[in-house]
């Protein structure tokens, strides 16, 4: 299995210590984050993940020659100057994935106990009932944050954010708003499907084709301890809370 680890983030909240080294290599418990989303993608079965980078790219090069697993297969995504996001990110990389079924794509600063087995195998029962139409699987949560996602029972159908919400198509029934756990499956064939190029969030390749009729389920695990370590207040937080 591939999957894909966002790591080309410049982590400018958790400044000065990312003046110096990557977010992606920003450690928790002694090991960067980095290294804490790689052994839980490779436990899950990965044998072969893109890493898309940018500022450092040199360290985190070197570190992954350093402490890759034997039998895992690393390409770089390089993206010179800037960022190009998490959906530029994903799209640029499209050039590097091998094979041809889902992909498990997984924010670099995101440490949780999701189960990742259960949100490949969710995916792939969906994949079963729905064909071709269905694209992704997003892991959410009920929990607060000030970007949601609109799911209704076909699938997503909207966003919501500080003073923007983008509306693909009329409710087909009750819709709920979640937050996004920024740990995703995906399908190959979605990045072909993109018309977009350069900088964009995910959430813009989602909801694109959203409208254009393909389906993006949710699977809610809320019930799972998540931490986005996104702040020096945060990853003080991940330092008591997720263990070695």
């Amino acid at each position: 299995m591939e999957a894909m680890i966002l790591a080309a983030g410049l982590g400018e909240r958790l400044r000065p210590l990312t003046d110096r080294i990557p977010k992606a290599l920003v450690p928790v418990h002694g090991q960067p984050l980095l290294g804490h989303v790689m052994a839980r993608l490779v436990a899950a079965g990965a044998t072969r993940l893109v890493v898309n980078t940018c500022r450092h790219s040199d360290q985190i090069e070197r570190w992954l020659a350093a402490n890759t697993p034997p039998g895992v297969e690393i390409a770089l995504s390089r993206e010179s100057g800037h960022p190009l996001d998490t959906g530029g990110g994903l799209v640029n990389a499209a050039p590097l994935f091998k094979e041809g079924g889902p992909i498990l794509v997984h924010a670099v600063d995101v440490l949780s106990r999701i189960p990742l087995d259960a949100l490949l195998a969710e995916h792939r029962v969906s994949r079963e009932r729905l064909g071709e139409r269905l694209v992704a699987t997003l892991a959410v949560q009920a929990r607060a944050s000030s970007r949601r996602l609109l799911f209704d029972g076909d699938g997503l159908m909207g966003w919501t954010g500080p003073g923007r919400e983008r509306l693909v198509r009329r409710p087909a029934g009750p819709a709920r708003d979640v937050a996004f756990a920024g740990i995703h499956v995906v399908e190959r064939a979605l990045l072909g499907l993109s018309r977009r190029r350069g900088v964009f969030p995910i959430v813009d390749l989602y909801l694109d084709q959203a409208e254009r009729g393909y389906v993006i389920r949710p699977m809610d695990v809320t019930g799972h301890e998540w931490l986005d370590v996104g702040t020096p207040q945060r990853l003080e937080e991940a330092e008591a809370r997720i263990g070695p």
